[in-house]
């Protein structure tokens, strides 16, 4: 990597720093045991049909298990669920140790928060050091609060 490349990858990363998303926590349910990791590059794709995008990096182990389910939920995080942002933001196999948790449509949920989709991947998105998942939204769920 070139001095430019790197100076304007730090400079990059500083903006987009600064920049208000949802922040979120990705689940998969592989062998009946929960995965999840914390997630800021979410978003809406469509509403008809019900569509999401979720970026993950393309050496996640939880991407890997993605590809594997071919589904994944999203679990948008309240305001007061910092802890449990950055608990899902480590490395490791015990994030959901401690974490009350159900399984809806087949899915891990995390609960207490402003929102809830279970997704089916319509694609997978090769963009540079990441993989964007396109998500049919296939369950929903609201609750008051404000998001992280």
């Amino acid at each position: 990597m070139t001095a430019a490349t790197a100076a304007l990858t730090d400079t990059f990363r500083e903006v987009m720093a600064s920049v208000c998303t949802p922040v979120s926590v990705v689940t998969v349910m592989v062998d009946g045991r929960p995965h999840g990791t914390t997630v800021s590059a979410f978003a809406s794709l469509s509403l008809r049909p019900p569509m999401v995008l979720v970026s993950l990096d393309a050496g996640s182990d939880l991407l890997a298990m993605a590809r594997e389910t071919e589904r994944f939920g999203v679990k948008i995080l309240g305001s007061d669920q910092s802890p449990l942002a950055m608990g899902f933001a480590r490395k490791g196999s015990t994030k959901f140790d401690g974490v009350p948790w159900t399984v809806r449509h087949g899915l891990p949920r995390i609960g207490r928060a402003p929102g809830w989709l279970a997704c089916d991947v319509q694609t997978f998105v090769n963009g540079g050091d990441h993989v964007v998942l396109l998500g049919s939204v296939v369950d929903a769920e609201v609750a008051d609060g404000m998001p992280l």
